[in-house]
């Protein structure tokens, strides 16, 4: 039998208002969770010892007074302090949203503002046990960052016109990648890229999917290190993929994807910049 999830509801400081806490207190038993709410005005070292006692893997910590930045911090220095620090702790109540950040870095796991789906408090609870309890480390590093989204669209020089003169993107090069039957053109958005893709041939893979799904987002590319070690340590994994060796695509970089079976429905592309220039055949045709 599943072990049940044991959460330590509390009011740290001199807030007189406990409605939000009995609320969330008894949506997560609702969601079969065991709670134990403290009650009132309950200093830091009451809420950890309290904890403690009561075996919890999870502290809620509820605010309205406006002195979560000391309360909050506090609660996390002293679990530390009593060896007490795997304790989830999150938060919730009247905090700015300028605030959250602080509260983070502090050590609070998520800080839910007022108007939080309950049930989004509780999946994220799970999630971060149940990630607890595997005591395993993610497959591989996180990505660097999104690299670019790829659009597929039948005429790339109007969709440029639409993203640069009424959008506002800058446009920073167009490319045809021969071997994918494809013209791109690059724009730029912050740090990232949207890349258009027309197709340039029926047996183009943008041709079949603008054919199939009509024109649209095609793929999320992820800047990665690493990527032939990335993709084998994926296979070995068993996630799906569609590239198992890397190939050179457009920005001359080497381009593999995961297939959107494993990702939930979304074509995934890991690419990394190539190391020697990218050969004849991809030239800029505008």
């Amino acid at each position: 039998m599943e072990k049940k999830i044991r959460v330590l509801v509390a009011k740290p400081g001199l807030d007189g208002h406990d409605r939000g806490a009995l609320v969330i207190a008894q949506a997560l038993r609702d969601e079969g969770m065991e709670v134990i709410y403290t009650g009132l005005r309950q200093t830091p070292a009451q809420i950890v010892a309290s904890a403690i006692q009561e075996d919890v893997s999870v502290i809620g910590l509820s605010c309205l007074s406006g002195a979560h930045n000391e309360l909050f911090p506090e609660v996390i220095r002293l679990l530390k302090e009593q060896g007490a620090d795997d304790i989830l702790v999150i938060g919730g109540g009247v905090i700015p949203d300028e605030d959250i950040p602080f509260l983070e870095e502090s050590g609070v796991a998520q800080v839910f503002t007022p108007g939080t789906n309950t049930k989004d408090a509780a999946d994220f609870i799970r999630h971060k046990l149940n990630v607890a309890d595997a005591g395993t480390e993610p497959l591989m590093s996180s990505p660097e960052k999104i690299e670019h989204i790829g659009i597929a669209v039948k005429n790339l020089d109007e969709s440029v016109k639409f993203y640069t003169q009424v959008l506002g993107l800058k446009l920073t090069g167009f490319e045809t990648v021969e071997s994918e039957h494809v013209r791109v053109a690059f724009l730029e958005i912050g740090e990232t890229h949207i890349e258009l893709l027309e197709p340039t041939s029926p047996e183009s893979a943008i041709a079949k999917f603008i054919e199939k799904k009509g024109e649209g987002i095609h793929h999320v590319a992820l800047k990665v290190d690493n990527q032939t070690e990335r993709l084998a340590t994926l296979k070995e994994a068993g996630v799906k993929l569609i590239t198992e060796t890397p190939k050179l695509g457009a920005h001359n970089n080497m381009v593999a994807f995961l297939h959107p079976k494993a990702t939930g429905g979304v074509l995934l592309e890991l690419c990394q910049k190539a190391e020697a220039t990218a050969p004849t055949g991809h030239e800029d045709k505008h």
